[in-house]
């Protein structure tokens, strides 16, 4: 395979933005560090501080439901804590997520931002050694999987329907190049080396209502599954792997 990692990506807070990366160390087992440890819950919902054990991603707020989340931009300094949201350029909101006073700016703001009732406020998921990911109500080793998009088959899609679709909608932890369209179908239940890092590729990706939502203007404009169905007689974009070596994946590196 003539293939390479076009882009790198970490997702702090489920369902907010992406932040790229350069380069990431990857351990044997675990995904890519700081992905989706923190989450804001339904209040009153299965969510229960300290549980240990994943639920589903509807009792979050995530783009199913809450496309206007993708209208905020979004960033965390996993190293200090100071999360910032910008609105069309403009900031917004500055919390020390590291801080109960931090904690208490971002519950007030997402409750405001998620036209809660008076009163009401998003809970703040947030347990060491748990990842919120779409499938962490699995089981804990899928909680810890890669996701991978080909962007050959985000091209064919577009080809096929007449659309323009940003890749970022997928969400994936790593973009691939060089592939032919749908070439990641052979790789699920192989071995191969992504970058630096030995993976086995576990499962293709099923694609709900989140793809709908235009990335940066929380707009949902294309019915992402409903296109993919129609075309292929499925809702697959993309793949997990399990990682099985340690390593660092960078921007670039080659898939072989």
């Amino acid at each position: 395979m003539d293939a390479y990692v076009e882009g790198l990506f970490v997702y702090p807070v489920k369902g907010m933005t992406p932040q790229p990366l350069e380069r990431v160390a990857l351990t044997p087992g675990r995904g890519v560090p700081h992905d989706r440890t923190i989450a804001l819950a339904r209040p009153g919902g299965k969510y229960v501080p300290g549980m240990r054990h994943g639920i589903s991603k509807r009792e979050y707020f995530v783009l199913v439901a809450e496309e206007r989340l993708a209208g905020l931009s979004t960033h965390l300094d996993t190293a200090t804590g100071d999360f910032t949201v910008d609105v069309r350029g403009h900031r917004v909101l500055t919390a020390d997520l590291g801080s109960e006073a931090g904690l208490a700016q971002l519950r007030a703001f997402y409750a405001r931002v998620l036209d809660l009732p008076p009163g009401v406020e998003p809970v703040v998921a947030r347990d060491p050694g748990r990842r919120f990911t779409d499938t962490a109500h699995n089981s804990d080793e899928e909680m810890e999987y890669v996701s991978v998009v080909n962007l050959a088959s985000v091209r064919d899609l577009q080809e096929r329907t007449g659309t323009r679709l940003d890749p970022l909608r997928f969400r994936a932890n790593v973009h691939v190049e060089g592939l032919e369209p749908w070439a990641e179908t052979d790789l699920v239940g192989r071995e191969f080396s992504l970058g630096g890092v030995r993976v086995r590729g576990t499962k293709p990706t099923a694609r709900c209502a989140a793809t709908e939502v235009e990335p940066g203007t929380g707009r949902r404009d294309l019915p992402v599954p409903q296109l993919l169905s129609r075309t292929y007689g499925h809702e697959v974009m993309g793949f997990y792997v399990q990682v099985l070596t340690a390593g660092e994946l960078a921007v670039g590196q080659r898939v072989a």
